[in-house]
């Protein structure tokens, strides 16, 4: 989970997959429809072919990487991988897929393609590498040298990054699956429309009690200015 003490990173979600097995992954956004979309998305990925694509969605980007068997001719089964990540649509697409070249070669590095069994790998198999996933999405995401590095990454790795493949994720999901996103999405509205209202009750109660109290700060000054004023009446007659 996130951090209090992490600053805010517009890298919401990330995650390593061997097909629809997640092996590692890191979310820093309170939201659960960011590991929703990933859930939805990986089972729809193609391993015929190395892919670099992105998904829109409402204000979320989902960017993958996906390796191929082809590209792995002496262990096959690093063709079933895919490197994901969700992001604000405001990042671009430089930064994430910067972000995505980077989290696939220090992976590459701590678990070799040539020598891993991915196939044989259960689900979190590989969460030694969530730790890494958090501190990259952090530094990419909100320091100027981390996007700089991500940048640099993508110029790389690819000519141009407005070459990748754009798609909106309704046109890949079946009306079931959309209805899942909707579903998940209302909740989430009433959840901060239920906590709206909670803290709208609490600022009444509030305000409620410090009208009561000021209404007796009034009406004890009132009294105290009666009493004085009937002593001193009383003591000029005497």
């Amino acid at each position: 989970m996130a951090s209090s003490s992490r600053p805010q990173t517009p890298l919401l979600y990330s995650c390593i997959a061997h097909h629809t097995t997640i092996l590692s992954e890191c979310t820093t956004s309170a939201s659960s429809q960011t590991s929703s979309l990933a859930s939805l998305i990986l089972p729809k990925i193609g391993h015929d072919s190395p892919e670099k694509l992105t998904y829109t969605h409402g204000s979320h980007h989902i960017h993958y990487i996906s390796e191929a068997p082809s590209a792995h001719l002496s262990n096959r089964s690093a063709g079933g991988l895919t490197f994901l990540v969700i992001a604000e649509s405001s990042l671009g697409r430089r930064v994430p897929f910067g972000f995505l070249f980077e989290i696939r070669k220090r992976f590459f590095d701590e678990f070799p393609a040539e020598t891993t069994d991915f196939a044989d790998m259960p689900n979190y198999g590989a969460g030694s590498f969530n730790a890494e996933l958090r501190n990259l999405m952090v530094e990419f995401g909100t320091t100027s040298s981390g996007r700089d590095d991500a940048i640099g990454n993508a110029q790389r790795e690819i000519d141009d990054v407005r070459g990748i493949m754009t798609r909106n994720i309704e046109g890949l999901l079946e009306r079931g699956e959309r209805i899942d996103l909707l579903v998940d999405k209302t909740d989430r509205l009433g959840g901060s429309a239920r906590e709206f209202r909670v803290r709208s009750r609490g600022l009444k109660r509030q305000m409620w009690w410090k009208n009561v109290k000021l209404m007796a700060l009034l009406i004890f000054v009132l009294i105290l200015i009666v009493v004085t004023i009937v002593i001193a009446v009383k003591n000029s007659v005497g």
